[in-house]
């Protein structure tokens, strides 16, 4: 079923003075506790289902009724949304920094494949709702936030492309395996993590990174 709009007047009114909340600079309170809400609304999405997930029990997690949601958001794609600009923007940041580095194409890898793995580690469960969702099917996906999500989600895996591309260009890598195919594999033992890996558990993320590392290298590496 597809959310109900805010709409009409008391709509209008908590729209009004959410945007002012957001305006004013000095309004740490609000913002702070509007991170919190992202954060407990994460964890409602991992243990519910984005889809399965109501504002109502993000609300009652939260520890307040539907309605006072509304003060902070317009709804759970807001919610979803504004954890992952955050994660992806950081994530964009660092592989720009790593594929501008007078390095080979595998030691940028390396370094991709620990940042990433301390990212999922540090933003957990919001970076695994992220892995879980097609962003192309969550909610309102024409809305200006939704597309430049998109395209950052895109912009990153094209970066991870051209860096293999690197590889396969310094023949550091093996030329039979193709590219789109090898960024694949990356992206598959990265992202499958979600389902069974949980930060504090069995491994620790250093063991993660340096497995990751070897299975991946070992695959394509020449021998």
């Amino acid at each position: 079923m597809p959310r109900k709009p805010e709409g009409g007047v008391n709509g209008s009114q908590i729209g009004r003075k959410r945007e002012l909340a957001l305006a004013k600079d000095q309004n740490e309170d609000y913002r702070a506790r509007r991170a919190e809400l992202v954060k407990v609304a994460a964890t409602v999405f991992n243990d519910l289902g984005y889809e399965a997930t109501t504002l109502s029990d993000i609300a009652k997690r939260f520890g307040t009724d539907r309605a006072s949601v509304y003060y902070y958001v317009s709804g759970k794609e807001e919610l979803l949304l504004g954890g992952i600009e955050e994660i992806l923007g950081r994530n964009l940041e660092e592989i720009d920094r790593i594929k501008g580095l007078d390095a080979n194409a595998r030691e940028k890898l390396e370094l991709l494949i620990r940042r990433l793995v301390d990212s999922y580690v540090d933003t957990y469960p919001l970076s695994y709702v992220y892995i879980q969702n097609d962003m192309t099917k969550v909610g309102q996906n024409d809305s200006p936030r939704a597309k430049a999500v998109i395209r950052g989600t895109r912009r990153f895996e094209k970066t991870v492309i051209e860096i293999i591309q690197q590889g396969m260009d310094e023949g550091i890598f093996d030329p039979e395996v193709p590219v789109l195919l090898a960024a694949n594999s990356l992206f598959g033992i990265l992202n499958w993590t979600h389902r069974w890996f949980k930060p504090g558990g069995r491994w620790k993320t250093d063991e993660l990174s340096d497995s990751f590392i070897r299975i991946f290298f070992n695959g394509i590496e020449k021998s």
